[in-house]
């Protein structure tokens, strides 16, 4: 994708930027300010690609989501609760657990991430935007659109019913003759689209926005997780688009990939998705990992203890994840050389997370703990990440996994890896950086509170399922004869199910009122070390009015730390303000390279992102017509979008000291 081109239209634009301070309130500011506001009223909520604005979207849609998901998941344990329940009929428990996990899964955890990155990654880089900002407004709609393509059909009895893994051959035609599946499918390849464009974005934006200096060992560890989630979606994602992509062929084109008694091969299936749904295990926990990496030393008074060990074993799991898909399919047929290599990769992948653990335990030991409501929701993480680890590798044994495949031992290893080690970072980062959001701090008592509601809660919830697995419950049953022996264990995960979602609930009362009455935050309200830290709260629309000059990876603690003599620059730096200005440097020593030209807020990829999920639903009804119309729709929306800003024979191809893009 070529978003940037090489551009001098004005002799001004080649040129070494000048190096200066504005004082906060300057006329300076103001003008920057001006540049970079968005629109009032819908057209600038239409138009905006301000960061900001896009990961706090991301971060009330992502919940939106979760509590919707979380419904689904309190009506099945209501109908799972005591036996023999008649609350819901076989096939609506199949869409309602299905949808559960379609929404916990894709359309919670990786987006709320996402909204954390969207929003802090400039402000921890010293930048002034994401790279491509277009890109990024575009990630979005597509996210919220493919999350109500994927509802649309649900509240009419035709949601997708097969379990969020979508096993052929209970998903091809001759078993599932409804549209749900085809919703399932093309809603996934939208979804899948949105996560791609938004994981190259990250990517660009790590290796070509740092504030100069910010070399690449100085950035924070949530810039690492996401970087590596980044990369494997960048992998990861085209595999299940093309299995989906393949599944709606054989619904519709009379294609047999997948069809036993025409060829086809129902095991590809599971390669391709799980060659996908194990990276995007990872994905969705890495990010969170950096979250407690860099709040949870601010808490303890130090920093994160061995850094480079914990940026080091975030790029290991990644790797390593793409190398034990087949752990989900040990019950198959596979080989024995086969079983043998994954399940001793399963192993090996916990030696990485193992080394994140015992950093944040030394950083805990050795620091001077506060123990503020963010700390006590990073501290409870460790724990749940440990118990979710440790059930992890007891599945990664073959002969164990052959006798709790498919019960609820497994439920409960995926709840404490994916709720557990996103919910409580995600909840505790949203105590830590509320300040920075909104400029109001959170309510301590309430927070506390909402901690121990939904710790307690979550084990009493999902601690049991283990149980229920082994007295050997599978999962995805609708209901259970009293004698089976499950009726205590369900009870008591239907009764800390609630008790969970009282604590969620706790929560968001505090984050309500606290938005209204909250009290005033400082700057730095917890002295933090990081640099998002040294801009007002909430950040200006431009972030940084000049563009600082980093020495060390805790530009605010230098003094504290006096690791070195140099020290960093936060109010003098690179004055940029000849329209909307970023700095680029360097990949990997973030030396000044380049300014960029960012683009002006625009319509282009909202209806960019409509026009493509229109066309999915004409694919989705058979309206060949409609699908046309909205593909040219899609196409006008793509040509709008990339025409040219400046004329070919503006261009100077002679070098400067100092080059001019027109970025994204």
């Amino acid at each position: 994708m070529k978003d940037a081109v090489e551009s001098t239209p004005e002799p001004r634009l080649s040129r070494v930027p000048e190096v200066g301070s504005a004082p906060i309130g300057s006329a300076a500011e103001m003008r920057l300010a001006e540049i970079w506001e968005s629109a009032p009223g819908w057209r600038g909520w239409l138009s905006t690609v301000d960061h900001k604005e896009i990961g706090l979207r991301y971060l009330v849609t992502a919940f939106i989501f979760l509590l919707m998901g979380g419904i689904e998941a309190l009506i099945m344990r209501l109908q799972l609760a005591r036996p023999e329940q008649t609350l819901l009929t076989p096939e609506q428990y199949n869409q309602l657990f299905t949808m559960h996990g379609v929404t916990m899964i894709f359309l919670y955890s990786l987006p709320v991430l996402s909204g954390f990155s969207n929003y802090l990654w400039p402000l921890m880089l010293g930048s002034r935007d994401m790279a491509f900002p277009r890109l990024n407004a575009l990630s979005y709609w597509l996210f919220l659109f493919a999350g109500i393509f994927l509802y649309a059909s649900f509240p009419l009895g035709e949601g997708p019913n097969a379990g969020w893994f979508n096993y052929v051959p209970f998903t091809g035609l001759e078993f599932n003759t409804g549209p749900n599946i085809d919703v399932y499918a093309l809603g996934m390849v939208l979804l899948g689209i949105s996560t791609t464009v938004g994981a190259i974005n990250f990517i660009v934006t790590l290796f070509r926005m740092r504030a100069p200096g910010m070399s690449i060992d100085k950035v924070p560890i949530l810039v690492w997780g996401t970087l590596t989630a980044s990369v494997a979606n960048v992998f990861a994602v085209p595999s299940a688009s093309l299995a989906f992509f393949l599944l709606w062929l054989d619904r519709n084109a009379s294609t047999h990939f997948f069809d036993a008694i025409n060829g086809g091969k129902p095991m590809l299936w599971q390669h391709l998705f799980w060659m996908f749904g194990h990276p995007w295990v990872y994905a969705v926990v890495l990010p969170a990992m950096g979250i407690v990496s860099d709040a949870l030393p601010t808490f303890c008074r130090r920093p994160l203890v061995g850094y480079s060990a914990v940026a080091l074993s975030t790029m290991a799991t990644m790797l390593l994840g793409f190398g034990v898909w087949i752990h989900h399919m040990f019950a198959t047929g596979l080989p024995t050389l086969a079983l043998s290599f994954f399940g001793a990769t399963s192993m090996v992948i916990s030696i990485p997370s193992a080394v994140a653990v015992f950093a944040w335990i030394a950083t805990i030991w050795l620091g001077r703990p506060v123990f503020s409501t963010p700390f006590l929701f990073f501290a409870g993480f460790v724990l749940l990440f440990v118990v979710g680890g440790l059930s992890g590798v007891m599945t990664a044994a073959v002969p164990f996994d052959f006798q709790l495949n498919e019960t609820y031992f497994v439920v409960a290893h995926l709840h404490y890896v994916l709720l557990g080690i996103n919910v409580f970072p995600v909840v505790g980062g949203i105590y830590y950086w509320f300040p920075k959001f909104f400029g109001r701090m959170m309510n301590e008592t309430w927070g506390k509170w909402s901690f121990w509601v939904m710790f307690i809660g979550f084990n009493l919830g999902f601690f049991p399922m283990h149980l229920a697995g082994l007295l050997g419950m599978p999962r995805r049953i609708y209901t259970y004869a009293p004698n089976m022996g499950w009726n205590t264990v369900n009870l008591i995960t239907s009764i800390g199910s609630f008790i969970f979602a009282s604590g969620i609930l706790i929560f968001l009362v505090n984050l309500v009122i606290s938005l209204r009455r909250g009290a005033l935050a400082a700057q730095n309200p917890w002295d933090a070390s990081t640099l998002e830290w040294a801009i007002p709260s909430p950040p200006p629309p431009y972030n940084f009015a000049v563009i600082p000059l980093i020495a060390s990876r805790h530009p605010l603690w230098e003094d504290r730390l006096d690791e070195g003599e140099r020290r960093s620059s936060l109010l003098e730096g690179y004055l940029l303000m000849q329209g909307r200005e970023t700095l680029g440097t360097t990949p990997l020593d973030a030396k000044p390279d380049v300014i960029l030209k960012m683009p002006d807020d625009s319509y282009t990829p909202f209806f960019l992102g409509l026009a493509s999920t229109l066309a999915f639903a004409g694919l989705l009804l058979d309206w060949r017509q409609f699908t046309l119309l909205m593909t040219l729709a899609a196409g006008l929306a793509l040509t709008v979008w990339m025409w040219p800003r400046t004329s070919l024979a503006q261009r100077v191809p002679r070098r400067e000291p100092m080059r001019e893009k027109n970025h994204d």
